[in-house]
C-alpha cells in the first residue's frame, strides 16, 4: 500500500482574537468562544495565499522525505476553496518553486473543506497503480467569512503537504473510505466574495452524518475499534464539532488532543484535518494507528487509517513541527489590520 514519505505544514504567524472581532460588531465574545470553542485564529498577511502556503508546507515535506528529488514527483495536487486564480492553476507555480517541472501532472482540486483529502486519495491511487514513484498532495486555504458573520470568527489560514510513495514510508495507508451525498449546507457562487451557509443545518444533518458515516464504514471495513487507535483526527470547523463527533464515535480526548488544533488555530478549511495529521505525526511513535476523517460541504467525508513506521523518529525533528508554528512567534493584530490584510475594505484602484 502507498503512504506518506514526507510531510510538512505552514501556518501564518499573525493572529486575531475572538474578542477583537466581537468588539467591532458588538457581539458577545464569551458566547462565541464557548459556542465555537475557540479563542483565536490565524490570519494570512498580504504576501501569503494558498500557493505560498503550499510552497512552504511542501518544502518541509521534502526535507522529511529525505533524498527525494523533486524531478521524481510525478504529480502535484492542491485541494483548496481559495485558489488565488479562477483560471490559472495553483499547482504549476508550486511545481516550479519546488523544481519539479516540466515532466509533471498538476491538478487543482475543489470539494469545499475536503479538497485536501481528495488530493491525498488521488495521489495515493496513482502510487498504488504504479503510475509514478512519488506524488505530492496538498490541502490549504486562506478561508473567508463575511464581516460580522459567524464564519468570520473561525475562518483561518494554513496548509499541509504530503509526499506519497511506496518506499521509506513514515506512515502506511491501510484503509480508506469515502461517504458522499448531495447536501447543500454551505456554498459560494461565482463572483461572490463570501460563502453562505445553512447555520445550524451545517451541523447534525451535514458534518455529523458524513463524518460518522465515513468513519463507521471504515471501522467496519477494517474490523477495527476506536480503542485500537492511538490517535484520531477529524475535520475541525470549530473546536466543538471534532470533539463531539469523536466522543460519539467512541474516541477519547487523549486520542484527539495532538491534532485538535482549531481552538487556537481556527478553521483552515481544506487544511484542517491534514494539518491536524501533521501535528499528530509529529508526536507519533512506530506502530501507532491514526484515524483521520475530513469533511467537505456539499457534502462528503474521506476517512483514512494510517500505520506509523519506524522511520517516523528519523524525520520528526528534521524541520519545524506544527505545534511550534502554531504556538510560537505569534503576532496579534487589530481588526483594522485584519480587514486590510483580508481585503474586506474594497476601494477603487
Amino acid at each position: 500500500m502507498a503512504g506518506i514519505v514526507g510531510y510538512g505544514a505552514h501556518i501564518p504567524r499573525h493572529r486575531i482574537k475572538v474578542e477583537e472581532i466581537a468588539k467591532v460588531w458588538g457581539a458577545d465574545a464569551p458566547s462565541y468562544k464557548k459556542g465555537l470553542m475557540l479563542s483565536e485564529k490565524s490570519v494570512p498577511p498580504p504576501d501569503l495565499d494558498t500557493i505560498t502556503l503550499s510552497v512552504e508546507a511542501s518544502r518541509r515535506a521534502l526535507v522529511r522525505a529525505q533524498n527525494v528529488d523533486p524531478k521524481d514527483i510525478g504529480a502535484i495536487y492542491i485541494g483548496s476553496e481559495s485558489h488565488p486564480y479562477a483560471v490559472k492553476p495553483s499547482g504549476t507555480t508550486v511545481a516550479e518553486a519546488l523544481g519539479a517541472t516540466p515532466d509533471i501532472h498538476c491538478v487543482d482540486f475543489e470539494f469545499a473543506c475536503k479538497a485536501g483529502s481528495e488530493a491525498m486519495f488521488v495521489a495515493m491511487s496513482h502510487i498504488d497503480a504504479g503510475k509514478m514513484k512519488y506524488a505530492l498532495a496538498i490541502g490549504g486555504d486562506t478561508s473567508q467569512g463575511a464581516p460580522s458573520d459567524a464564519l468570520e470568527f473561525s475562518a483561518a489560514a494554513g496548509a499541509a503537504a504530503f509526499i506519497m510513495g511506496k518506499d521509506n514510508l513514515v506512515a502506511e495507508c491501510l484503509y480508506t473510505h469515502s461517504y458522499t451525498t448531495d447536501m447543500p449546507d454551505f456554498w459560494r457562487r461565482e463572483h461572490e466574495f463570501y460563502p453562505q451557509h445553512g447555520g445550524r443545518f451545517t451541523g447534525e444533518e451535514a458534518y455529523f452524518v458524513h463524518t460518522k458515516g465515513a468513519t463507521e464504514a471504515l471501522l467496519k471495513k477494517s474490523g477495527m475499534k476506536p480503542q485500537d487507535f492511538k490517535y484520531a483526527v477529524f475535520h475541525q470547523p470549530n473546536g466543538k464539532f471534532p470533539q463531539r463527533v469523536a466522543f460519539q464515535l467512541g474516541f477519547t480526548q487523549e486520542q484527539i488532543d495532538p491534532g485538535w488544533l482549531s481552538p487556537r488555530l481556527g478553521n483552515t478549511y481544506s487544511g484542517a484535518s491534514p494539518i491536524g495529521l501533521t501535528s499528530t505525526l509529529d508526536v507519533a511513535a512506530p506502530g501507532d494507528l491514526i484515524l483521520m476523517c475530513s469533511y467537505g460541504s456539499g457534502a462528503g467525508s474521506d476517512s483514512f487509517i494510517w500505520k506509523v513506521t519506524d522511520r517516523i523518529k528519523e524525520v520528526q525533528d528534521l524541520t519545524v513541527k506544527t505545534a511550534t508554528l502554531l504556538d510560537e512567534n505569534k503576532v496579534y493584530i487589530d481588526y483594522g489590520t485584519y480587514a486590510k490584510y483580508r481585503r474586506k475594505i474594497r476601494k477603487n484602484a
